[in-house]
């Protein structure tokens, strides 16, 4: 696949996820919304998190910046990670989006030195572009330079044996159950070295 083949299917798969910018969050009412969503009171909460109840009054009234020392037992106490202190719920909370792909039936974009089979093409506004890939190139000559794009990548390796070309590292051979995940904008082309075709699992964000 050539460099302006992924950027253009990556491109697709973003059309219709325009940024937006996140308000910023209320921690004292953020730890107030999640202590009552578990139904506890100032002391359950501050108990479970092994802080004093009027450390935790504090903070809910936005009458002391708690330590990082003391967010971390917050959200041990709550259950969640500390960068979900500082999140808003999405609107609706819970939207059930789901799409099934029959084997097969996914969306074809074959090239040269790939075939792709797109993923959950259906859904829209996607974080992730999952697709599978059948590798047809045998060497790296028959690449027009590196494929780079932005995001992070995760490739799993389906059936045969291939070699992953980067920028920055030595060719790595890989067989079936072996994966990688690589910045996508390091220059990366993967070949099969098997005698037929490789299949791959390729997974790229798309935030």
């Amino acid at each position: 696949m050539t460099a302006d083949a992924a950027k253009s299917m990556i491109q697709i798969a973003r059309e219709d996820g325009a940024a937006h910018t996140v308000p910023p969050v209320d921690l004292g009412a953020r730890v107030r919304e999640l202590r009552k969503a578990r139904g506890w009171t100032l002391e359950q909460a501050a108990t479970q998190a092994g802080l004093a109840r009027s450390t935790l009054s504090k903070i809910e009234n936005a009458q002391m910046s708690p330590t990082y020392d003391a967010l971390k037992k917050l959200a041990v106490g709550l259950e969640i990670s500390v960068p979900q202190l500082f999140t808003p719920p999405a609107a609706g909370q819970i939207n059930g989006r789901m799409a099934v792909t029959k084997s097969g039936e996914g969306a074809g974009q074959a090239t040269a030195t790939y075939e792709h089979e797109l993923l959950a093409d259906a859904l829209r506004k996607k974080n992730m572009l999952p697709y599978r890939a059948r590798i047809r190139a045998r060497q790296m000559e028959e690449f027009d330079g590196w494929v780079r794009h932005d995001g992070e990548e995760f490739l799993y390796v389906l059936t045969g044996v291939i070699k992953l070309f980067t920028e920055f590292y030595e060719p790595i051979e890989m067989r079936r159950g072996d994966s990688a995940y690589y910045d996508a904008t390091m220059g990366h082309n993967v070949i099969s070295v098997s005698d037929d075709d490789a299949m791959i699992l390729w997974v790229t964000s798309l935030v």
